[in-house]
């Protein structure tokens, strides 16, 4: 990669941590967990509390 594009991606990422965070993530996997776990944060409401099964009514 050319290095202005490096740079120009080391900024842009430096720009979208602080969206997050104020501190800088140190690593790209720092940075994936912390945003797997705001997701899991906002999206666990949506899941149902439990499996809920159907009964049926047994003729005879």
């Amino acid at each position: 990669m050319p290095p202005a594009l490096v740079k120009a991606h080391a900024a842009l990422d430096r720009a979208v941590d602080l969206c997050y965070r104020p501190q800088p993530f140190e690593s790209d996997r720092q940075r994936v967990e912390h945003l797997f776990a705001l997701y899991e944060k906002l999206t666990n409401p949506l899941l149902p509390a439990g499996k809920k099964t159907r009964s049926r009514k047994r003729s005879g």
